[in-house]
């Protein structure tokens, strides 16, 4: 659950005792017009940045929580983000980890909600729950239907005040293993190994950063129940932590319910987070790292100031133009001009004590490593020397302040406004800083920027080489060494046993009763949680329709929350329609149709893009394939001039033909060196077999032969056979009308006209093989963990009804409280998590089972999970408490499901690709409710026979095979290409 941090971290908050702040409008003329430091800005920014407004209020709890309320009225739903002002960086020596394993053990039942915290969240409809750690922070949240909010504030609430008693050596003992997987889980991907070389070349001992926010192994392992607690004691009192609440809602309700359910709980110590200085390097460090990579990756990094300083900003635009634009620097000069390499990036990742400022090059194969990163140095020295232009500056403002204004539209997850507002209040005591940080881009200058590059990168790097090659020996836990430990822990999913009575927690400001058990401080009846009110069913909005000249048609909702539109053209093509020995090849040409066209260079594209503060996307699904657009309103027309040229007038030059091959190569190979990238290489054509549409690459990357084979006579036919006026939809949703974007797509698309070649046609005639259940390892040598994907082809099409299918899929996989991840992650320990889902296409679809599982327990969890699916499809279907549980979560959830105008035009689509209503969304309330469970175990009976499942392991052969040869089924191996 850990998270890699937002893009734009904005760091804000004010508390004031007791009574509600003034609101962040009030700020809002004078920052639209001026800079933090009085300089004057740009009109035109300065118009864009008066449209970026959270509206908030605030009110401290005499205990010391600090409360920030948004009100956003056009959805029910209510986004509720707990914050704590304690991360890893503020882990003492021999407890590396803590602040992640303490996030785990917060989701696994308190005092008076005991059990796991995942079917509570599910039933009341909660979307976009998750808990995260990072160096500087652990925060909790969850979106919820409005009359579920007291349900949530009751859960929070009595985990923040009322959790050790539920704390047992069981849960953490559980969880130390479930932390570990997840830990293999990332340091098993390609490159996985590199955050540790660099907190450690760029930290010195000691420093509160130098260690990963994960943690090691042996610290994990030492763990036990008391220093655990003390954690809790020490850091999660409410003086600690930052409550938002951002959604429909009004200050006046939630200063009652927050006084009602987080009243009670006494203030714990104050937890001053760790002092850290930016540390310099002595002299450049140059490293060399082997790893089971398929491209050699250059990094340059740079320890660089935190949230608040006056350079960060400059910074961050810094990196943007040298490696984050599509136009940036070393785009045009490594990948686009000698072409040297294969991808390119930049970034500032910023935290509250430090940032880092890193840069990475990834080698295009065949070519001397040692000499691009001797030119990577050159380009930075020059940029560092001579700065952005003007150009390059206010592009990359354009589009921050753009990104920003699409971002607004949610009010919670790992972006929303809930984000926002939370992170200032936490790092710098004021809720409107990311207003203040928006002026700071807003009147940024060349020179600014040009200062802080020379102020910091100036000084010595570290940079790494990560090659390919075998990794050093991986350091495991003592539970994945000898199968014991850790791996090993009873159901807890489960009211407290008699030994796990509710203790209360122990802050140093508040006493226990030694002689009469726990002091009890509820002001709020905690005997029961509070029920979830009634939710009024979902108002989709309207779907209108029209017609262009020439027969194109449109599909469009009008959604005002923000003013942005966004348009999709859907050809009816995807990697499905890629021929025979040319597969990719759908994927590839939209792939190039943003690299010039007859008119403009792929340089003068992307800068025109950037400019426009517009997002256009092109790729392929494997049934469709598509160009997106997100346009501010204000630039819609020549936003949608650009989106006409790019799709109509490619120009499929053969120079960036040949780039691009290059770079598919890459790709490939990269897919390759990666589990989840093998598997699904894999599992598809043993599936379908390889004569199916279906039976390719689910990456729709193709093959290195069929890359190379792929002509520009192929790439032209497949734009004039398949993206042409006669397969084309497009759907729009935002902040327009019907009739204004229709006069602007017909004007730019109404006189298109089909090529007179024919339209292309795809061949379902191929039958899909018998099933025939065996395994397919695929040996990965020195592989901490082993990645399952199974699947078998169900008799549905996609555009068959798969309602009741899918609920019943919630029960035995598609959540996190069903049975597959419950049994190998939570009763286990074996895997981080383990799923199912239906792999919807619009023809024959796959029911399909991931699971990542450390090694010397593949073959068990296989066993494992064969055993829970034929229980499901036998005589242990759905339950009666499954049921209750997936109806209500589904019902309730709903609202948030469709909060955004990207999540509507997304279900819009879908409706158009399975044949369905354009009301059928509104069908979905009444629909959930008239299931049973004799529907659901019936669906899941007709669709899916576990004994056809087709595994694909993808893990170290030299310790799985044997204990794949245990299970009864025929073992294939298969060698890395």
């Amino acid at each position: 659950m850990r998270k890699l941090l937002t893009a734009l971290a904005i760091a804000a908050g004010v508390s004031l005792a007791g009574c509600a702040a003034t609101t962040a409008n009030e700020a809002a003329p004078a920052a639209a017009a001026t800079a933090p430091g009085g300089a004057p800005m740009d009109p035109a920014l300065g118009q864009l940045l008066a449209g970026v407004d959270i509206p908030y209020e605030t009110f401290t709890l005499d205990n010391g929580l600090r409360v920030v309320v948004h009100e956003d009225r056009k959805a029910p739903v209510v986004a509720v983000s707990v914050w704590y002002n304690v991360g890893s960086k503020d882990e003492p020596a021999g407890r590396t980890g803590f602040a992640h394993l303490f996030e785990h053990m917060m989701f696994y039942g308190s005092e008076n909600a005991p059990g796991n915290f995942f079917p509570r969240l599910e039933a009341v409809g909660a979307t976009d729950w998750n808990g995260t750690t990072w160096f500087d922070r652990t925060n909790y949240f969850e979106t919820v239907p409005t009359p579920a909010l007291e349900t949530a504030l009751f859960l929070e609430s009595d985990r923040m005040g009322h959790l050790l008693g539920a704390v047992t050596e069981e849960k953490l003992r559980n969880q130390i293993g479930v932390v570990q997987n997840e830990k293999r889980q990332g340091d098993n991907q390609p490159y996985g190994l590199v955050e540790y070389a660099q907190l450690e070349a760029l930290f010195p001992e000691g420093h509160p950063y130098r260690h990963s926010t994960i943690g090691s192994m042996a610290d994990l392992d030492a763990a036990t129940l008391e220093t655990v607690h003390q954690w809790f004691r020490d850091n999660y009192g409410p003086n600690n932590a930052v409550l938002v609440l951002a959604g429909d809602i009004d200050t006046a309700t939630a200063r009652q319910l927050v006084q009602r359910y987080f009243g009670d709980i006494p203030r714990g110590p104050e937890n001053v987070p760790a002092q850290a200085d930016v540390p310099t390097l002595a002299a450049r460090v140059d490293q060399v790292m082997q790893d089971r990579v398929a491209t050699t990756r250059l990094y340059r990094n740079w320890a660089v100031p935190g949230i608040g300083h006056t350079d960060l900003v400059p910074l961050d635009i810094a990196a943007s133009v040298l490696g984050g634009l599509a136009s940036s620097r070393l785009d045009n000069a490594l990948v686009r001009g000698e072409q040297t390499a294969v991808g390119v990036t930049a970034s500032v990742q910023d935290f509250q004590r430090v940032s880092l400022f890193e840069v990475t090059v990834d080698v295009k194969p065949g070519v001397d490593a040692d000499q691009v990163s001797r030119r990577l140095d050159e380009i930075i020295a020059d940029f560092v020397q001579n700065g952005p232009t003007e150009d390059e500056v206010r592009r990359v403002v354009m589009q921050t302040l753009a990104g920003r204004i699409r971002g607004l539209e949610q009010v919670g997850g790992f972006g929303g406004k809930a984000v926002a507002l939370a992170e200032g209040t936490l790092y710098m005591s004021d809720p409107s800083h990311y207003r203040r940080e928006l002026a700071e881009y807003a009147a940024a200058t060349p020179a600014e920027v040009r200062q802080a590059l020379q102020t910091w990168l100036t000084r010595p790097v570290y940079a790494l080489h990560v090659v390919p090659g075998e990794r050093e020996a991986y350091e495991e836990a003592a539970g994945g060494r000898n199968g014991g430990g850790a791996t090993q822990a009873p159901r807890y999913f489960r009211t407290p046993e008699p030994g796990e009575q509710p203790l209360a927690p122990m802050p140093r400001t508040a006493g226990t009763d030694a002689a009469h058990g726990p002091r009890t401080f509820m002001q709020v009846d905690r005997s029961r949680i509070p029920e979830v009110g009634p939710i009024r069913d979902l108002e989709f909005p309207d779907v209108q329709r029209s017609t262009l000249s020439n027969g194109v048609r449109i599909a469009f909702a009008r959604r005002t929350t923000v003013p942005v539109v966004r348009v999709s053209l859907q050809f009816d093509a995807g990697y499905a329609a890629d021929p025979e020995g040319r597969e990719g090849l759908q994927s590839l040409m939209a792939g190039l149709l943003d690299e010039g066209t007859t008119t403009r260079s792929s340089v003068q594209i992307a800068e025109e893009e950037e400019r426009l503060g517009a997002v256009i996307g092109s790729g392929a699904s494997i049934d469709r394939t598509s160009v997106s657009l997100a346009a501010l309103r204000t630039n819609l027309a020549p936003s949608l001039d650009l989106l006409a040229d790019i799709v109509k007038n490619p120009a499929f030059a053969p120079s960036e033909i040949e780039r691009l091959r290059a770079q598919r190569l890459a790709t490939i190979s990269s897919e390759q060196t990666q589990p989840v990238g093998i598997a699904l290489r894999t599992l598809p054509p043993l599936l379908y077999g390889p004569q199916h549409p279906y039976g390719v690459p689910f990456t729709g990357s193709g093959t290195a032969a069929s890359a190379q084979a792929i002509t520009r006579d192929d790439i032209v036919g497949a734009h004039q056979g398949w993206l042409r006026p006669d397969n084309l939809e497009i759907f729009v949703v935002g902040d327009t009308t019907l009739e204004e974007i229709t006069a602007l797509l017909n004007e730019r698309f109404g006189s298109w006209q089909a090529p007179a070649t024919p339209r292309g046609t795809k061949n379902f005639a191929a039958s899909v093989p018998p099933a025939r259940s065996r395994i397919i390892l695929v040996d990965r040598p020195q592989s901490p963990q082993s990645m399952i994907l199974a699947g078998t082809v169900m008799p549905l099409r996609g555009t068959d009804d798969m309602l009741p299918l899918l609920a019943a899929n919630d029960a035995i996989g598609g959540q996190a409280s069903a049975r597959l991840n419950m049994d190998i992650r939570e009763t286990k320990g074996w895997g981080y998590g383990a799923f199912s889902f239906v792999n919807r296409v619009q023809q024959r679809s796959p029911f399909m089972v991931f699971a990542p599982v450390q090694t010397n327990r593949t073959g068990e969890s296989i066993a494992a999970l064969r055993q829970q699916l034929t229980a499901f499809i036998g005589d242990r279907g759905v339950t009666a408490e499954e049921l209750e549980r997936i109806v209500n979560g589904s019902v309730r959830g709903l609202p948030g499901s469709y909060e955004t105008s990207g999540a509507v035009l997304d279900a819009i689509i879908e409706n158009d690709l399975y044949d369905r209503p354009d009301g059928y969304q509104e069908t979905l309330p009444g629909r959930y409710r008239a299931l049973t469970a004799a529907a659901l175990d019936r669906a899941a009976r007709q669709a899916v026979d576990p004994s056809s499942l087709v595994w694909v392991v993808v893990g170290d052969a030299s310790q799985v095979r044997p204990q794949l040869e245990r299970l009864g089924l025929p073992v294939e191996v298969m060698e890395l290409q």
